[in-house]
């Protein structure tokens, strides 16, 4: 008997938490997502993080917000617009999208980005050291398209170059280069969109925090042409393609200082876990290394033996240190498992080696687009000097 009062205790209490919750009274201080499409009202984002979205759809039984893992009804006026809002959601870049009848679409009022392995919809939540990332009168640099075809994979491909305020004035100037990667399901246009790599790196240059660079961003993505016969999940080539047809095309096309050097690499996520690998196998081409949220023992929190961990490269921290510019890693406060451990690991291994890298934690931020933009800003400051 007890127990059955207990229970109808607790049931209550819930009942009570999530009706609490439906009522809450937001901040009406709602304002359009700096991310919208032009003219457009919604969606909004209140002083408190809420995104309240809002979309014509007459005929539709029911509507949903999906943002951060959740789902939030939304109510039909008489005029058929569906309104609803979100719970509070962490500072930065979020993708989400809206649920029609059970149909999963963007929202017509956002911009579109390439992530989660769709098209969609994103939303900024402004973070309050955004003014890193700011658009601002300062001298700007050139995001380019380049297109080019690929023997390894026997296709086109296209990746997107920075170069620096002042590249096409001055025709002597050569410049070192960072090649930087994106993560899981997103592609070449991640780092010049949601993560304003050229908008960062203009303001650290005029702030003359980093110095002038090169930045490019390709597609992780690539993988030899399957035969009828190939069964499976083909393997990926993105590091023969690196090596041996994008670097080379960058340092024949721009002005750059083609040695190891000033070659720095780093990627977020999967882009952390490839481009350590890449740097680990070409010494000879690269200098300093950036993980993001990422490393190759991804996603093992289990210790790591040097010996035997990447063929060992880690093996020898002396001969590691000589050869190494800039080790760095970074990580948000709030990243779910495994990533805590797996990075964690892997700088035990670091430590009981005795290799220097630099380490970052990103304050409130999870696996998400602000977590980077920082690690980008911190990362890229250290770069070439």
């Amino acid at each position: 008997m007890k127990f059955k009062n207990k229970a109808v205790f607790f049931a209550a209490l819930f009942t009570c938490t999530i009706s609490i919750a439906q009522t809450h009274k937001s901040l009406e201080d709602f304002k359009p997502s700096s991310v919208n499409q032009p003219g457009k009202a919604f969606p909004q984002v209140n002083s408190e993080g809420r995104v309240r979205a809002s979309i014509l759809a007459t005929d539709a039984k029911k509507v949903q917000l999906d943002i951060g893992g959740v789902k939030y009804d939304m109510v039909k006026d008489d005029k058929g617009v569906w309104t609803g809002e979100s719970a509070p959601q962490d500072e930065g870049f979020h993708y989400y999208q809206l649920n029609i009848d059970g149909a999963s679409v963007p929202d017509p009022g956002t911009k579109y980005f390439y992530g989660a392995g769709r098209w969609g919809s994103g939303i900024e939540i402004p973070a309050v050291d955004q003014d890193f990332y700011a658009l601002k009168d300062v001298p700007h640099g050139l995001v380019s398209e380049n297109i080019y075809f690929s023997k390894i994979t026997n296709s086109f491909r296209r990746c997107f170059v920075y170069t620096p305020a002042g590249y096409e004035k001055d025709a002597k100037t050569r410049y070192p280069v960072l090649y930087l990667q994106h993560g899981s399901f997103e592609d070449e246009t991640g780092w010049p969109t949601q993560g304003n790599a050229n908008l960062i790196l203009d303001n650290l240059i005029a702030a003359q925090k980093a110095v002038p660079m090169i930045i490019v961003m390709d597609n992780g993505y690539a993988y030899k042409p399957q035969t009828g016969e190939s069964a499976g999940r083909p393997v990926s080539v993105f590091e023969e393609v690196m090596i041996q047809e994008i670097i080379p095309m960058i340092d024949a096309k721009f002005r750059t200082i083609a040695d190891r050097e000033h070659r720095a690499i780093a990627g977020l996520s999967m882009g952390a876990n490839q481009t350590m690998r890449i740097i680990m196998n070409n010494l000879d081409k690269f200098a300093s290394y950036g993980g993001f949220s990422g490393t190759s023992n991804y996603p093992s929190s289990m210790e790591i033996d040097p010996t035997t961990f990447l063929d060992g490269k880690f093996n020898d921290g002396a001969a590691f240190n000589k050869q190494i510019k800039v080790f760095w890693l970074g990580l948000g406060t709030k990243e779910p498992n495994p990533f805590p451990g797996s990075v964690g690991a892997f700088r035990k291994m670091l430590e009981k080696q005795g290799i220097k890298y630099t380490y970052y934690e990103s304050p409130g931020t999870a696996h998400e687009w602000l977590t980077w933009r920082r690690s980008l800003n911190q990362y890229a400051q250290l770069l070439f000097k």
